[in-house]
């Protein structure tokens, strides 16, 4: 049996991503970050590496988030640098499609949706 530890995000700017990230997920940020490497502690921890290459294509994993209120969420999402890309209405549930600030994307359903 195995146990997610991290869950790693490559990119360009640790300490910039990881302040975004802990905002959407509500986790503190670190007080001293590295210029190579930020976690952000909780179950499992979100680890931000700096990478030299850029994102170049979709994602072939990425987050599912659960909110109370979409629209409220949307909001707060593009107020901290995330990118509206679409909202869906499929298998039953409403959600909407983001990019972070480093392009990665993730995705948002009300939690009565799940």
């Amino acid at each position: 049996m195995a146990t997610i530890v991290n869950i790693t995000f490559d990119c360009a700017d640790p300490a910039a991503l990881a302040a975004f990230w802990a905002e959407v997920l509500g986790r503190p940020a670190p007080e001293e970050v590295s210029p190579d490497v930020v976690q952000l502690s909780g179950t499992p921890n979100v680890l931000f590496i700096r990478v030299p290459e850029s994102k170049t294509a979709k994602n072939r994993m990425h987050l599912d988030l659960g909110v109370d209120d979409l629209d409220a969420a949307r909001a707060r999402y593009e107020s901290l640098g995330a990118t509206f890309v679409h909202e869906k209405d499929e298998y039953g549930i409403r959600w909407f499609t983001f990019r972070d600030p480093e392009g990665n994307e993730l995705c948002v359903a009300a939690m009565d949706a799940h």
